[in-house]
């Protein structure tokens, strides 16, 4: 099979990646394309972003400016997001001037709307919670109705952040979002879950195993990921093919990561998705052949898809600011963990902490599941991340 017939070869000089976004994500993605020989170009506002270290080009600006973007985009190959907060009406712009844009511009609309990704799901018959959508506070309020629930802010939430669980008539007179809004039931889960699937170009469709996650309940951030999930075979059936018909029903192009519930019934709902590497498919590093990094590049460059196999059971854990420090950042008990057989230690090359900023994560692998487990408990209290 003859690929990039409209590409020139990803390995070639003048070939650029552009990635919008300078986070930990875009410079795992970076040292990915490393390996390949690609050249990546990385637009970030923040001059000291993670990728700054290490992109072949760095330009420090506003993905959510119009010409920035514009600007920037004329001057890749392929360009590729690793924060969907970007600005939308550039990306058209440009997939109108004939470049290539992956996750598409009208996907990431989609994404980054979570009323509209939840009319989708409602629209193609994907389970998920039951909701309704709001303006204001005013009309909420309005509405009268019964607690609990859970409130997100359709535009702009991040890492926990815009999502609030509205528990009474006290709490919904007082700290509702006064602002376009999803309204959730409050579903009695058992766990949190997720697959992370990827579609190239020409339609090839893989899967990693699926997750189990386990949050910090104050941050509402993943603290722990499981991998492979302790679910049935019946759940994880499931959980794929709600994956599957996401990708197919919108031809989805790169890697998406979706978040699922499994009910207390035995039942899987989709929560919410994310276009681009995630959280959740750190541990792919070094538990699979083929990171989900690896994957995002082979899908946006049209290249086969690898394998996704788990080759060892393993657990991840972020490493998470800790309460009461910010400023340059102190790791401690780094040299005992890297002591400990299986352990991977990922730091993001963040120069300041902050509460529950991610700063790194650790990967745990082992043959024993549980043993793999209790070495990471283990090494969650050894690592601690101050200033």
């Amino acid at each position: 099979m003859i690929y990039f017939r409209t590409v020139k070869s990803f390995y070639s000089k003048d070939f650029r990646l552009g990635i919008l976004g300078g986070g930990q994500l875009g410079r795992m993605l970076i040292q990915e394309a490393v390996n390949l020989d690609i050249r990546v170009a990385v637009l970030d506002p923040s001059p000291d972003a993670p990728c700054s270290k290490i992109a072949h080009e760095f330009i420090c600006g506003d993905f959510m400016d119009f010409q920035t973007v514009i600007e920037f985009g004329k001057k890749v190959d392929v360009l590729t997001i690793e924060i969907e907060h970007v600005n939308v009406d550039a990306l058209d712009e440009l997939v109108s001037l004939g470049k290539k844009v992956y996750p598409e511009p009208s996907f990431l609309r989609m994404v980054q709307d979570k009323g509209l990704q939840k009319e989708f799901f409602e629209k193609n018959h994907i389970a998920t919670a039951s909701f309704f959508l709001v303006q204001t506070r005013e009309d909420l309020l309005k509405l009268n109705s019964p607690t609990p629930f859970i409130q997100k802010l359709r535009r702009g939430g991040y890492d926990g952040k815009g999502v609030q669980a509205i528990r009474s008539a006290e709490s919904l007179q007082k700290e509702s979002f006064d602002a376009p809004s999803v309204i959730e039931e409050m579903i009695n889960f058992e766990k949190e879950i997720a697959v992370i699937i990827a579609r190239n170009v020409s339609g090839e469709v893989k899967t990693f195993p699926l997750v189990e996650m386990e949050f910090n309940a104050e941050a509402n951030l993943v603290e722990f990921l499981f991998s492979p999930a302790n679910v049935s075979d019946v759940i994880e059936k499931e959980a794929i093919r709600l994956a599957h018909l996401i990708v197919e029903k919108t031809k989805f192009i790169g890697l998406l990561a979706v978040e699922m519930f499994v009910t207390k019934n035995g039942e899987v709902l989709v929560n919410e998705m994310a276009p681009r590497p995630h959280n959740s498919g750190h541990h792919t590093i070094e538990a699979c052949p083929t990171s989900q990094y690896a994957q995002h590049l082979r899908a946006i460059l049209n290249l086969p898809l690898g394998d996704t196999a788990l080759l060892l059971p393993s657990v991840m854990i972020n490493l998470l600011g800790e309460k009461g420090f910010s400023g340059p950042v102190v790791y401690s008990g780094l040299a005992e963990a890297l002591a400990t057989p299986g352990v991977f230690i990922h730091l993001y090359g963040k120069s300041d902490t902050r509460p529950f900023r991610k700063m790194g994560h650790v990967t745990i692998t082992d043959i024993n599941p549980s043993l793999a487990h209790s070495k990471a408990r283990q090494i969650a209290r050894l690592i601690k991340v101050v200033s």
